[in-house]
């Protein structure tokens, strides 16, 4: 099983990036507690961060054809991207939305997720660990589990 994690924009500067907001974990160190986890649950993952939309959308497309399942933080692009939207709604794996911070204890205008309405499901303001949720929820989904 291949788990493709899609991170979006500016969440290369997590650790230095607004730290109030999404803590000190850098990028990096989720990645590598992704990859602890897939080895623990005997899967892959082929992670990936990308600032432009477009990048973000070849990454869905290319886990449409390669992977099992979608765990993805648009990032910004949450409340925005239709294209991202549409994207998801392409491929014919599920995929799962994630984010460090609980988006609806935010500014009103995070509230609203134009992304996760084409994934099966949302985890959120766990920081770090609500990516390790999101594998574990893309794994049982991919598998029927759920």
């Amino acid at each position: 099983m291949i788990v493709a994690v899609i991170n979006g924009p500016n969440l290369n500067l997590l650790g230095v990036r607004e730290p109030d907001v999404y803590g000190t974990v850098t990028l990096e160190q989720i990645n590598e507690r992704i990859e602890a986890l897939a080895e623990e649950l005997g899967i892959e993952v082929a992670i990936c961060q990308h600032n432009s939309e477009g990048e973000i959308i070849d990454a869905i497309h290319q886990a449409g054809c390669e992977a099992d399942g979608i765990v993805i933080n648009p990032a910004g692009y949450t409340h925005t991207s239709v294209a991202i939207h549409d994207a998801l709604k392409a491929v014919p794996i599920p995929a799962i939305e994630v984010h460090l911070s609980n988006i609806l204890a935010r500014e009103d205008w995070r509230h609203r997720s134009m992304t996760a309405i084409a994934c099966e499901g949302i985890i959120g303001g766990l920081g770090a660990e609500s990516y390790l949720l999101a594998v574990r929820g893309i794994v049982a989904l991919a598998e029927g589990q759920s």
